[in-house]
């Protein structure tokens, strides 16, 4: 089931490419849905994406693809309107990065490319595994990724910079799937806001009052911080790695 406003937006999209033969941009649909900023219209894409309505095609851009139309919407117009293409099926496969010493070498996939078997996911840009970055906001880049990787909740990408996490399998310039979450257990490895302003990809270790992020990498320390300076973002679940 939609909500109210990613209803509103299917429709609008669905509108646009009947009459223009072009999807609307992030302005358009910011202002068509009277949204105070375009992370918003994100969050509604990133929504209709997951429930398999719409497709964002890669590396071209306002190339939105409709994929089915709400029931009620169909019930009406049967006999004008095409709604016979098949929403994406998921599967349930997920990945195992926790403290058993597994790491994320046993789910590298190849890129897919964008067909029923696969999922659209939002890219946000880089996200250091060594030194921390500032925090990524709105999606770069949408990616696609096979669905059977794609459990439960919502799930986003990360290109990864660095190289502190080489011992568990994740190497600079890969492209790691997390899992929207803001708990993990110790010895997962999660995305991490730190202070508010810095993001890392590093393991999880809590003992005391103390949150620790541990790189992966002799070469680095393992950072220390108190309990209210550290939020986790995410969990990771899965990465691809382009040779």
């Amino acid at each position: 089931m939609l909500t109210n406003k990613q209803h509103q937006l299917l429709m609008y999209i669905h509108k646009c490419l009947e009459t223009r033969g072009v999807s609307p941009s992030f302005d358009e649909m910011k202002e068509a849905l009277d949204l105070k900023s375009k992370s918003g219209i994100h969050r509604l894409i990133t929504g209709l994406t997951e429930r398999g309505f719409i497709r964002r095609l890669p590396h071209r851009a306002r190339a939105l693809e409709i994929l089915k139309l709400p029931d009620d919407v169909v019930s009406m117009n049967t006999a004008t309107t095409d709604t016979n293409a098949s929403p994406v099926t998921l599967s349930l496969i997920q990945g195992d990065f926790g403290s058993t010493g597994k790491s994320a070498k046993e789910p590298l996939l190849d890129a897919v490319e964008p067909d029923a078997n696969s999922i659209s996911l939002p890219l946000y840009g880089r996200i250091a595994a060594g030194t921390p970055i500032e925090a990524l906001a709105d999606p770069s880049n949408f990616v696609n990724v096979p669905a059977g990787m794609i459990g439960g909740g919502k799930h986003y990408c990360l290109e990864v910079a660095g190289d502190s996490m080489v011992d568990a399998g994740i190497h600079d310039g890969d492209t790691v799937v997390i899992c929207e979450s803001n708990t993990a257990e110790n010895g997962k490895i999660v995305v991490a806001l730190i202070d508010d302003g810095e993001v890392t990809l590093k393991r999880l270790r809590r003992k005391g009052g103390s949150v620790a992020l541990e790189a992966a990498n002799p070469d680095y320390e393992t950072r220390i911080f108190g309990p209210d300076q550290v939020k986790v973002q995410g969990q990771l679940v899965g990465l691809f790695r382009k040779y």
